[in-house]
C-alpha cells in the first residue's frame, strides 16, 4: 500500500492466493482421501468409504475457513497507515 496499491487490490491478491493454494490442496487431497478410504474399507462399519456429500461439505468448509483466514490479517493490515510502518524503526 505504501507503493500505491489500494486496500481492495491488496485484499484481493491475498485472498486470491490463499484460495489458489486451498484449491490446489483440495485437488490433491480429495483424490488421495478417496484412495486412502479404499484402503481402510475393512475398518469402516456402517458407512461407505466414498461419500460424495461428505467430500463436498468438507471442501466447502475448507474454502470458507481459507477465506476467513485470509481476510482477518488483511483487515488488520488495511487499518495501518503505511507511513507509520516505515517510521516504526
Amino acid at each position: 500500500m505504501a507503493l500505491g496499491a489500494s486496500v481492495d487490490g491488496v485484499a484481493g491478491g491475498v485472498v486470491r492466493r490463499g484460495l489458489l493454494l486451498s484449491g490446489l490442496g483440495l485437488l490433491m487431497g480429495v483424490p488421495a482421501a478417496i484412495l486412502a478410504s479404499r484402503l481402510i474399507r475393512s475398518s469402516l462399519f456402517g458407512i461407505e468409504p466414498v461419500d460424495p456429500l461428505t467430500y463436498a461439505v468438507v471442501s466447502v468448509l475448507v474454502v470458507i475457513v481459507t477465506t476467513v483466514a485470509c481476510l482477518l490479517p488483511v483487515r488488520r493490515v488495511a487499518r495501518v497507515d503505511p507511513v507509520t510502518v516505515f517510521r516504526a524503526e
